[in-house]
């Protein structure tokens, strides 16, 4: 004869097993794979931090129920870096930059990828559809199409005289500012009588050809796509040949840029981190759509301006997010 305490024992048990699942589940370590190519330089470490930061204040806690994998490396060996990666199976992999992206999807059609910083996703073939990603990528964009627009204003704000823009990009890396970005490149430079000059480049060598060609007629200006190897040498070759210039990221300032105007970068790791949250908690990718930046920021480098001496408008030093003096 079974006993009246025994059988409230066993209720209470039963009762008692889905919250020690949920609890099981919630201290289950998951994995996360995060792709940064260092070629990016610091910046990055400070994203790759703004990421971690977000997911901890999500309750993923790294050495309680999360462990994350850096798998770092230049852009050179991003694909080694991106089959390591995949081989590692993470429940979620991060990445950021087209190249990475890429490198990633060619090897898995199956963990879910949270892309960072990819331009025109569907202009770049990283998606088909932005409001109902149909493979197993999606994530958040760097960029309007309308940003080559505001470049070249910009730069006509503060070097007047402007009246030819050499517009520079690899082709090997950049996708976006060959196609996303030409329209309203050409577009605002037309409305204000500049003549924009498409220069691609794959090398220093390539570089150091073209830029002093260009400059070798006068009011001249540049815009560099971010090719990250090459920041240093344009911005120098820039300021060596009286070329404002302007960029696409903090980056570019911090490297030599007079003017940098982009999406904030480390807003997209954490909203990032929110789609990794959303998927380790059973979210699917499809219900994910790509979004487009909200934050953007504008970096004024007084000390090139210096160099070339050129006085950057009042105006524009109150909309800097910040000076680099």
């Amino acid at each position: 004869m079974i006993r009246r305490r025994e059988v409230i024992a066993g209720l209470g048990s039963a009762m008692a097993l889905p919250a020690v699942a949920r609890a099981q589940e919630a201290e289950r370590v998951r994995r996360v794979g995060l792709l940064l190519p260092t070629s990016f330089g610091p910046f990055y470490q400070t994203g790759a931090a703004a990421l971690r930061q977000e997911l901890a204040q999500l309750g993923w806690i790294e050495g309680r129920n999360l462990r994350i994998d850096d798998y770092p490396g230049p852009l050179e060996q991003i694909d080694d870096r991106a089959a390591e990666l995949v081989r590692s199976a993470p429940d979620v992999i991060i990445v950021w930059g087209i190249a990475a992206t890429r490198a990633v999807q060619q090897r898995t059609h199956i963990i879910p990828i949270v892309f960072l910083s990819v331009g025109d996703a569907m202009a770049s073939g990283i998606v088909n559809n932005v409001a109902r990603p149909e493979g197993n990528a999606t994530g958040f964009t760097n960029f309007f199409a309308s940003f080559g627009g505001k470049w070249v204003e910009l730069l006509k704000e503060v070097a007047p005289q402007t009246s030819r823009i050499a517009v520079v990009w690899n082709p090997n890396y950049n996708f976006n500012l060959s196609y996303a970005n030409r329209a309203s490149i050409e577009t605002a430079a037309k409305a204000m009588a500049i003549e924009p000059v498409s220069i691609a480049v794959r090398s220093p060598a390539e570089i150091a050809q073209a830029i002093p060609a260009f400059a070798a007629q006068p009011n001249g200006a540049l815009l560099f796509s971010p090719t990250p190897a090459f920041q240093i040498l344009v911005y120098k070759l820039a300021v060596e040949y009286n070329l404002p210039s302007i960029g696409s990221g903090r980056d570019d300032a911090a490297n030599g840029a007079l003017l940098s105007y982009g999406s904030n970068r480390a807003n997209l790791f954490r909203e990032g981190a929110k789609y990794v949250d959303r998927i380790l908690r059973g979210a699917k990718v499809g219900d994910l759509p790509v979004q487009f930046p909200t934050k953007f920021e504008l970096i004024v480098n007084l000390k090139t301006a210096k160099a070339l001496g050129l006085a950057v408008p009042r105006l524009i030093l109150a909309r800097a997010d910040d000076v680099i003096e």
